[in-house]
């Protein structure tokens, strides 16, 4: 079984879902859900040539689940309210062992 995170992304516009919807979602996944995460706000890039706002896609929250292969955690993904939304999206990630 390995780790994987989920990163999402959402434009200024996207309906992210509400708390009702993510807490569906959330019981859905049950025991793979290690960590819901949290929302983020506004960021900043940090660079060679100095800092940035993130204004494209930024990231907008993470979550870690359980999963036996990266095909299930992407499955999982499917469910995230930000896949029914325009302009939405989640990554998925495998955390390495180190």
């Amino acid at each position: 079984m390995g780790k994987f995170v989920y990163v999402y992304y959402a434009g200024k516009d996207t309906d992210a879902g509400d708390n009702e919807a993510w807490g569906k979602w959330f019981g859905e996944l049950g025991s793979k859900l290690i960590d819901g995460g949290n929302p983020f706000s506004d960021g900043n890039a940090v660079y060679k040539g100095g800092v940035m706002a993130i204004e494209e896609k930024p990231v907008t929250g993470y979550s870690i689940v359980n999963a036996d292969s990266m095909e299930e955690a992407t499955e999982l993904a499917k469910g995230c309210p930000l896949v029914d939304s325009d302009g939405g999206a989640v990554c998925v990630y495998e955390a390495l062992p180190m």
